[in-house]
């Protein structure tokens, strides 16, 4: 656990700087178009090649040394971001710089995700499974919890470079935290003569598409990830129609909170059991709380509504893990995670896609003073701008609880627990 734990200091300090920056380049592709678009493609353009080459990620992860292949993702990650404070220093800003330095982040941050993934089998008992994950989705909410109220304060007496100087400095005390622990683990090099890419892409979709209830679990995730990104694009947009980019930080640090909470009981309680069930709940509540912070441009309800949301997604991300987890064998987790990371994170992509052009051309249009649904929904939630994204959050959120319903309570997905009990009991 020692190990695991200088690992995890690592990635919370980087996570804490690239949430920063993706909240630095949310704010700067708002204020400087006002396109709720541009802003979703600023987070697709971000997130595509990472999803696309997850499975690179994944069977490089396998094959080679996992913990040299996150200190490479972490390194050269820096290089988007450096491209980006180059730009705007030289007078060359504008939103085309950006897109392209958080792609070529995005490119190396494949490399790292399945390895640091994986990393967690190499280092942990199954037993420790339940809280590690609390542990990682600590490090990895703290983007949410920390990162904006940072990141606002610091916008609002100084700019984006500022963000990005702090963010790429903490790289070198990731690659420092890795790099110690690599020394003391013993990797087994590979055999490049047999190294057959193909072959090994095909035996980690096998590890998924043979198994039924993982591949039933990662479906619905994928949609539970098409919700979720509707509430993480559009909420710098809808909040900063009524609010500053310091409320906007202060706002979702708060708000965060709950991951914080859910992912502390969850270290605390140390689940053993019952993932198929806390499943099922926690993804219900989520879509409650997404649907009702839609409903409100009171700052305090939407705080209070995604706190509770927030809460839910780390049982959510915790049991699926575990149930994956304890489904597939350790030799091919990396090419697994890198496999399940491009099939339930296309729902992201997917949102990111489509989620900007829908507030800005369909939703928000209806909602307006002189909209088709001023006098009827208007009249409950509002007119004006933003409240065509508040719409699509409720309508996101009672679908996510439909989704919950229908597909969170599967057999399939509850067989993969107990298959795991009959094996412990067995041996």
């Amino acid at each position: 656990m020692k190990k695991f734990m200088t690992i995890w200091i690592g990635e919370l300090i980087s996570s804490i700087g690239s949430g920063m920056t993706a909240f630095a380049v949310s704010v700067y592709v708002y204020q400087l178009t006002g396109s709720a678009t541009l802003v979703s493609v600023a987070a697709l353009v971000a997130f595509l090649p990472t999803i696309l080459l997850s499975p690179v990620g994944g069977i490089l992860a396998d094959r080679y040394d996992r913990r040299l292949m996150m200190i490479i993702g972490d390194s050269f990650s820096m290089i988007g971001l450096l491209y980006i404070f180059i730009c705007i220093q030289t007078g060359n800003g504008g939103v085309m710089p950006i897109f392209i330095g958080v792609a070529i982040s995005s490119v190396f941050v494949s490399l790292l995700e399945p390895a640091y993934r994986a990393t967690v089998t190499d280092l942990l008992s199954e037993e420790e499974y339940a809280r590690a994950s609390g542990l990682v989705q600590i490090a990895a909410n703290s983007k949410y919890l920390i990162s904006p109220v940072i990141a606002g304060l610091i916008l609002s007496v100084a700019d984006i470079r500022v963000i990005l100087i702090i963010d790429m400095a903490t790289f070198f005390v990731t690659v420092f935290t890795i790099a110690a622990v690599r020394k003391s683990i013993q990797t087994v090099k590979p055999n490049k003569d047999n190294f057959n890419f193909l072959k090994e892409f095909k035996e980690g979709t096998k590890s998924i598409t043979s198994n039924k209830g993982v591949m039933s679990l990662v479906v619905l995730m994928a949609f539970m990830c098409f919700f979720i990104a509707f509430i993480q694009t559009l909420m710098t947009p809808m909040v900063l129609s009524f609010a500053d980019e310091r409320t906007l930080g202060i706002m979702e640090s708060v708000s965060a909170v709950g991951m914080l909470v859910g992912s502390v009981a969850i270290g605390i309680l140390n689940i053993k059991k019952n993932y198929s069930r806390i499943l099922g709940v926690s993804l219900i509540a989520a879509g409650i709380f997404m649907a009702l912070t839609g409903t409100t441009t009171s700052i305090w309800l939407i705080v209070v509504f995604c706190i509770l949301f927030f809460t839910a997604l780390p049982f959510i991300n915790t049991c699926a893990d575990v149930l994956i987890r304890i489904s597939i064998p350790n030799d091919v987790q990396g090419r697994a995670w890198g496999m399940i990371s491009i099939l339930t994170q296309i729902g992201f992509v997917l949102a990111y896609a489509v989620c900007g052009v829908l507030a800005d051309y369909v939703f928000g249009p209806m909602l307006m003073q002189d909209g088709i649904l001023a006098g009827s929904i208007g009249r409950i939630i509002g007119t004006g701008e933003g409240r065509g994204i508040g719409l699509m959050l409720i309508i996101a959120g009672i679908v996510m609880v439909t989704f919950a319903f229908i597909f969170g309570f599967s057999k399939s997905i509850r067989e993969m627990e107990r298959s795991d009990l009959n094996e412990l009991v067995n041996s």
